[in-house]
């Protein structure tokens, strides 16, 4: 949690005992608690006491010592200015918080007050994880929202989610049950969730705050969320965009008060840069909770990665914000099957027509971010390079609305795209690329970005600098000719200026007449004396003149394009918005027309009929090995009236059942956010909600073992799944005793038949449920094919209908490599436990052991040590003498080893 991230200093030391620069230091710490100081001194942001602790621990600079405070050596660091950037940003990465202090007036202003007086300073930024705007500190391809979370007491408890990507003005709020809280932040994904103390008690006391956004935490006061206040606020902000702030819940207001009075404390009276909030209604997405989209690994693996989620797999977007729109959409897909089909009518003509979505993706690749550099222009934090990215980015735009127009027959979404897109205003464009060099600097104070021939008073005072060399060669060669001195010399250093310079055995030539008058006595060294004349003193100072005049010509002219572009931001945004949303169309076309993917068929029915799906990452995977992927239908269509079908899946361990379930429910979501679908055929009544409880993990953190973990996360399954949602169950169980464990699998499964009637896939190793579909009308079982052969089982990863009737776990351990002795054993007691179950063997042979041991439905395994069988393959093999054979001779034995191996197969 931030605020007690940094601890204020324990002594509050008295005016009398401090230098008027640290009564400074602590009065604008105080004001700012919680925050690293970059405290500006110069050329470097200084940093005191605990703060320099942290920084030099955290950045590995060194800890240095200056004077004393209250008897104390004064510990401190520092960080260059030209260099603060990476500094900030390793910072804020490791969780902290930094407030960026000022020198705020000249230091010449300062001197004027008197000697003890110290520079004015003061914050002009607080920089935290969630209101980062530079692009070296943000994620290029991925939104970094902050968010903020209001609790609501009038009978029952309300909550509001207000969340915005700061760099962009993205701003969206939605109101939440406790129950959906959860779910909602792991969708968002926000880096900063801005709480106040008694949210976050009762957040913590119900589980709903993961381990990361519990450090992503920062507390503010209560008055902060004042719903009162918050109506005032939004309607300062928001009046010009026609919103009216009483449109939303008092949870709702809350929390977009307290949100945007976050960003305008952390950017300091600047102008707060978000749009008017879009309302997220949760009826329209689909809804996945926090562990299905771990257990489905949507934007990131379960270890944190980027390298093998779905995310990753899908996303051939070409631009920034085409990357954000991606992430968001496959992170929330949607439940209007007429809005999903918009979508695919965009994807299917992009994908039919490859040579207009190459030409496409290339001309996207040249467009800019215009949303950031939007941002940063409004809070006066931009530069040249901005107002370029701006100009190329309104260019980009053109082109690509009068490729799509010329393309004709264009979906009713390309449509849209094309008409916005062409809309772009190109006299804006054309301005700043004749204003702009093609080489711009990133700040407008270093100068240079203004094209030669832009401004005729610019030029001319460029002219002036840039012939600088000329001038004063021509007046070093006149000097020489008038006092006939050869070695003269006309220099330039950062104390004196320019200057003359002559031999020492020369300068008493100049003082004398006639030159005494024209010559000013500077300086005398041991080898040399020093110069100057009117001439050179007021030619030094035209050049200095010219160069500040010319940085002041060109500050001029950045304040007046980036006003000119600030005053078209809605129609930018738009522009933005419409490129992000072509690249993400583009991308799922390409993606569709380069993989064989096909256009799922979506309606309102609860039909789910895959033909030869298959998982999208891990036939990306194995096709990068030059293997094919095994494609495996599933079909738990139903009707509205009864339900959906529900497949009880068994077979061995590495068998594939994982693969299968997460396969279809990644189907499921690719196809509602508008993807085209790993599969021959794809048939889909819209999911309202995914569930997917595949694999096991504990909870160590809230004191939850494995199987408390299965049980909590069932628990959610099935008190919250509908007709219409997609349930994806693994070993439901398996974390306890035998008959318990199979009692509530054998419980749960009649839930979702008969309680819940969604279509779901449920995988188990309790082969007595296959009983069920005797009696439970919609469910079918199927099973992972195998074949044994001497002993050996070959995994198919094909899915059949039937019953496995074992697990074949003996196997599986010996391919993992469980020595000999203890596979020998494993086979004695398995071939017992038959027995047994098939009253073949004593009860008591393992005395009260048995009880909660695992029952197969199965014939008795081969005896323990039973002989090898021969391999007359194996025998020819060991026959065969390499160094003693012609070539001849190994051509005639490789047509008997073929011979013998298919005799074997047939037999």
């Amino acid at each position: 949690m931030h605020e007690a991230r940094i601890k204020p200093q324990n002594a509050e030391p008295s005016s009398a005992a401090l230098t008027p620069m640290m009564a400074q230091y602590f009065e604008i710490k105080a004001a700012n608690p919680g925050y690293l100081l970059f405290y500006r001194m110069g050329d470097f942001y200084e940093l005191f006491f605990e703060d320099a602790e942290i920084a030099s621990a955290a950045l590995g600079i060194v800890l240095t010592k200056r004077g004393k405070h209250l008897g104390e050596d004064i510990q401190m660091c520092g960080v260059p200015i030209h260099a603060a950037q990476d500094y900030l940003k390793k910072l804020i990465s490791l969780g902290h918080r930094v407030a960026v202090c000022e020198q705020v007036e000249d230091p010449a202003e300062a001197r004027k007050r008197g000697s003890k007086s110290v520079v004015k300073r003061d914050v002009v930024r607080l920089v935290t994880a969630g209101t980062l705007t530079e692009d070296d500190l943000l994620p290029a391809r991925g939104a970094n929202f902050l968010a903020s979370l209001a609790m609501v007491r009038h009978g029952e408890t309300d909550f509001g989610l207000a969340w915005a990507d700061v760099s962009t003005g993205e701003t969206h709020v939605a109101d939440l049950t406790a129950e959906t809280i959860a779910d909602e932040l792991a969708r968002i994904g926000p880096a900063e969730l801005v709480l106040t103390e008694a949210t976050r008690t009762l957040l913590l006391e119900r589980h709903l705050l993961s381990p990361v956004l519990a450090a992503a935490v920062s507390i503010v006061s209560a008055e902060a969320f004042d719903s009162e206040a918050a109506t005032l606020r939004l309607r300062e902000a928001l009046g010009g965009d026609g919103v009216d702030p009483t449109a939303y819940s008092r949870a709702a207001r809350s929390a977009l008060g307290a949100l945007f009075a976050y960003v305008e404390e952390s950017q300091k009276g600047r102008a707060v840069a978000l749009r008017a909030p879009t309302s997220e209604d949760a009826a329209r997405l689909m809804a996945i909770d926090q562990a299905t989209r771990s257990s489905l690994e949507l934007l990131e693996t379960q270890r944190g990665g980027q390298k093998g989620s779905l995310r990753n797999c899908l996303d051939l977007t070409v631009t920034a914000a085409g990357a954000r729109l991606f992430a968001q959409r496959l992170a929330a897909p949607l439940t209007d099957a007429a809005a999903i089909n918009v979508r695919l009518d965009a994807v299917e003509r992009l994908a039919e027509d490859t040579m207009l979505t190459a030409r496409l993706r290339t001309e996207l690749k040249s467009a800019p971010d215009i949303a950031r550099a939007l941002t940063r222009l409004a809070l006066e934090r931009g530069g040249p390079r901005d107002l370029a990215a701006v100009g190329m980015g309104i260019a980009a735009a053109a082109a690509l609305g009068q490729r799509l127009i010329g393309a004709g027959d264009l979906s009713e979404e390309l449509a849209r795209l094309g008409e916005v897109l062409s809309a772009a205003p190109q006299d804006l464009s054309s301005e700043l690329a004749l204003a702009l060099d093609d080489d711009v600097p990133l700040l407008a104070r270093d100068g240079g970005f203004v094209r030669k021939g832009y401004d005729g008073d610019l030029d001319a005072e460029r002219a002036l600098g840039s012939e600088t060399r000329a001038v004063v060669a021509a007046l070093q060669t006149r000097l020489i000719e008038e006092t006939d001195v050869r070695s003269l010399k006309i220099r330039h250093n950062g104390v004196l200026g320019y200057f003359v310079e002559v031999p020492a055995g020369h300068g008493a030539k100049l003082l004398e007449e006639p030159h005494r008058a024209n010559f000013i006595h500077r300086q005398t060294l041991a080898n040399a004396m020093r110069f100057t004349t009117t001439e050179l003193a007021e030619l030094e100072g035209r050049i200095a003149r010219a160069h500040e005049a010319a940085l002041g010509i060109e500050s001029k002219i950045f304040a007046r394009l980036s006003a000119e572009i600030l005053s078209r931001t809605g129609q930018l945004r738009g522009l933005a918005d419409a490129l992000a949303e072509l690249d993400a169309a583009a991308a799922l076309g390409h993606l569709a027309a380069t993989r064989s993917y096909v256009r799922p068929e979506i309606d309102n029915s609860l039909a789910f009929r895959i033909e030869a799906g298959r998982h999208p990452v891990v036939e990306e995977m194995v096709s990068g090995d030059g293997q094919s992927f095994v494609a495996n239908d599933c079909d738990l269509s139903g009707q509205i009236e009864v339900g959906g079908g529900l497949w009880l899946v068994t077979g061995p361990n590495m068998g594939g059942k994982s693969t299968f379930l997460r396969q279809n429910a990644l189907i499921a979501i690719m196809a509602q956010m508008g993807s085209f679908v790993p599969a021959a055929s794809a048939h889909i009544g819209v999911v309202d909600r995914v569930f997917s409880r595949v694999g096991a993990s504990d909870d160590i953190a809230h004191g939850r073992s494995t199987f408390m973990v299965e049980m909590v996360e069932t628990a959610a399954i099935l008190n919250r799944a509908t007709r219409r949602s997609l349930v994806v169950l693994d070993e439901i169980g398996r974390g306890t005793a035998t008959f318990d464990g199979l009692s509530i699998a054998w419980a749960t499964v009649e839930s979702l038949h008969e309680t819940t009637g969604c279509r779901a896939l449920f995988a188990t190793h309790f082969h007595e449920l296959t009983s069920l579909q005797k009696s439970l009308s919609r469910v079918v079982n199927v099973t992972m094919k195998v074949r044994e052969w001497e002993g050996e089982v070959v995994f198919l990863h094909e899915v059949g209908r039937g019953a496995a009737d074992r697990s074949y776990g003996i196997q599986v351990a010996r391919l993992a490599g469980l020595p000999e002795p203890v596979l020998n054993r494993a086979r004695h007691v398995l071939t017992l436990l038959e027995q047994r179950a098939a009253g073949a063997a004593p009860s008591g042979q393992f005395g009260g052991v048995l009880d909660d041991l695992p029952l197969f439905a199965h014939q008795p395994a081969a005896p323990v040590k039973a002989e090898p069988k021969s391999d007359p393959v194996a025998d020819l093999i060991d026959a065969i003498r390499p160094d003693d054979i012609t070539p001849k001779q190994a051509i005639e034995l490789l047509y008997q080893l073929k011979k013998r191996r298919d005799d074997a197969r047939r037999s």
